[in-house]
């Protein structure tokens, strides 16, 4: 059998039988790669080559040196309620004590989740987006709903000490103006479904 297979080869080759092979149409495979782009596309290309990776920064970010950090020990950075980070998600923090430690929040909804199990807060505080700084509750001025997101709700709620600074805020990205109380019953929402 092996014998007739390379017989059989062998006078295809003899016979020219390579020359069947299908022809490429290089004019076509030419016209391709000579095709240009405008020169307004060029730029852009080489412009995007150029372009530095967009970096990922979330409003609630604020540089480790710029954060209040009232809790202790080696989770001190962390959200006790759900284990996110303090300093990522600063500017919706909230405090307050819980038999006589300090206790830090990523928002009002981990605030609110911990009531709803039992926990009796004392002082509740909330980071001022201006100034960085803990201001108690019934101070601060919320924006509820803004286009900003919100840490664990997808309802943002963002305090501010002055009215002036929230009316800003609000003007720059929508939402209402609240007191703390009507804030925290939108964050009670959140666990109704």
């Amino acid at each position: 059998m092996l014998k007739i297979l390379l017989f059989s080869l062998s006078a295809l080759m003899i016979a020219g039988c390579n020359n069947v092979t299908p022809q490429v149409k290089t004019d076509i495979i030419k016209k391709e790669k000579t095709k240009t782009l405008p020169k307004s596309a060029s730029k852009n290309k080489l412009k995007q080559k150029v372009q530095k990776p967009h970096v990922n920064k979330i409003f609630q970010t604020v540089d480790k040196k710029d954060a209040i950090l009232v809790q202790k020990g080696e989770h001190k950075e962390h959200c006790p309620m759900c284990g996110m980070n303090l300093v990522k998600y600063y500017k919706t923090n909230h405090a307050a004590k819980l038999d006589g430690e300090n206790i830090q929040y990523c928002s009002i909804h981990c605030l609110t989740k911990h009531i709803n199990e039992g926990a009796e807060l004392e002082n509740p505080m909330v980071v001022d987006v201006a100034s960085l700084k803990f201001i108690p509750v019934t101070e601060a001025f919320y924006v509820v709903g803004s286009d900003v997101d919100g840490t664990m709700s997808s309802v943002s709620k963002y305090a501010f000490k002055n009215l002036e600074d929230a009316k800003a805020f609000q003007k720059k990205h929508g939402g209402k103006i609240l007191d703390f109380y009507s804030a925290w019953q939108e964050a009670k929402k959140d666990f109704k479904k």
